[in-house]
């Protein structure tokens, strides 16, 4: 009788074993929801050259499991498209994983959606900071605007401007980037001479370009979301004859992105900005991204978004190898709970009360390397969390 409990309970243990087994060998099907076409099409490149970069790299798997990436397009600020599309993924596909969300509307109205499907969502650009408390499931790898922009206050402060006018786009991560500088700014002893918020989607910043000038502030401090918007807002600043004025332009880096300084040219040169990565970061991890990157796609430059698709990939992969390929929630957000890694943009962790990334913040010029405009690090405050929280 013992010997047949033996072999009962050695078979029960084999069973469990191989259905682990076959668990972590299903294929790990990701949904990601970002635009591919629309005014913020170059957001849904630049994520998807990451991700691609990352799984090359690790022969298309993720903690040990193959991996399925299922891509939608929801054309830019579209929140209700983005909701349908991640139903469709949600109830269609069985994904296991939600990803991507480059802009705040749309992560916002995914957000239940993740909590009720118990599914994990990765946002890989969306900067408000009220994303995470929206939904337990969700995890943050790029950044919030407050953390980029208080750096940026403390900074102008230290280095003698004491009057700012502020410039800020019309929707969440703008009033985010406003409230937290002029939050940080006047707890300094700094003064707010204006503020003025833009439709997200203007062509033309000229009329409030021309306020602030004729405001005569030290500096203005500028944010807008990264692509179009920031070209067209640095060719007017200098068309406007701000810089010649002596009004300092502060920004975060989504205005003075890599993916468009080209655009930008000789209008960015002397911006100052704060962030998490520039494409000229001196680090072993970045040199390799970055080499890497140009190799595999050579008409591109690589910028913080691309970076934030590998480092989301980075993340899966790591909590997967600590759940031994459970994807389920529960597992999934215990593991990415304090993660640390090394990514291109220098040492990062995830924020085990908030579910942000924690990460260095660095002082930036635009500059000529080369030849070739580049955001030059100067200044870096280190191991920053999201202030908005």
């Amino acid at each position: 009788m013992k010997l047949v409990k033996i072999l009962r309970a050695l078979g029960l243990a084999a069973g469990v074993l191989a259905a682990s087994a076959a668990a972590q060998a299903k294929d790990l099907t990701v949904g990601l929801i970002v635009p591919m076409s629309g005014p913020f099409a170059a957001h849904g490149k630049q994520i998807t050259h990451g991700i691609d970069l990352y799984l090359a790299e690790h022969q298309q798997t993720l903690g040990g499991r193959k991996v399925k990436l299922i891509i939608k397009d929801d054309t830019g600020i579209a929140p209700a498209v983005a909701k349908r599309l991640a139903q469709e993924l949600l109830v269609k596909d069985k994904v296991d994983i939600l990803a991507g969300f480059t802009l705040t509307p749309n992560a916002f109205s995914v957000a239940p959606l993740a909590t009720e499907a118990k599914v994990p969502m990765v946002v890989l650009n969306a900067a408000t900071s009220s994303i995470t408390e929206k939904s337990p499931n969700i995890v943050r790898v790029s950044m919030t605007l407050p953390q980029d922009t208080a750096p940026m206050a403390q900074w102008a402060h230290a280095n003698g401007i004491k009057k700012v006018y502020t410039l800020v786009a019309d929707y969440g991560p703008g009033h985010d980037a406003e409230a937290q500088f002029k939050k940080t700014f006047a707890a300094l002893g700094g003064q707010i001479v204006g503020e003025v918020r833009t439709p997200v989607n203007t062509p033309d910043y000229a009329p409030f370009l021309q306020r602030i000038k004729d405001a005569k502030p030290d500096a203005v401090f500028l944010f807008v979301p990264n692509g179009e918007a920031g070209v067209a807002l640095a060719k007017g600043y200098a068309e406007r004859g701000l810089a010649a004025a002596g009004i300092k332009a502060l920004a975060t880096g989504d205005v003075t992105d890599e993916d468009v300084l080209d655009a930008m040219g000789d209008s960015a040169l002397g911006m100052i900005t704060s962030f998490h990565y520039s494409a000229v970061h001196d680090s072993p991890e970045n040199k390799a991204f970055t080499a890497a990157y140009a190799k595999a796609f050579p008409k591109d430059r690589v910028n913080f978004v691309a970076a934030a698709g590998y480092d989301g990939m980075h993340l899966i992969d790591l909590a997967l190898a600590k759940t031994q390929g459970d994807a389920s929630a529960p597992a999934f957000m215990a593991a990415v709970k304090g993660m640390k890694w090394m990514s291109p943009r220098g040492p990062v962790e995830i924020d085990p009360q908030t579910r942000d990334i924690i990460q260095n913040v660095y002082i930036r010029k635009v500059q000529r390397v080369n030849g070739v405009l580049q955001n030059v690090e100067f200044d870096t405050i280190k191991a920053v969390k999201d202030p908005g929280k």
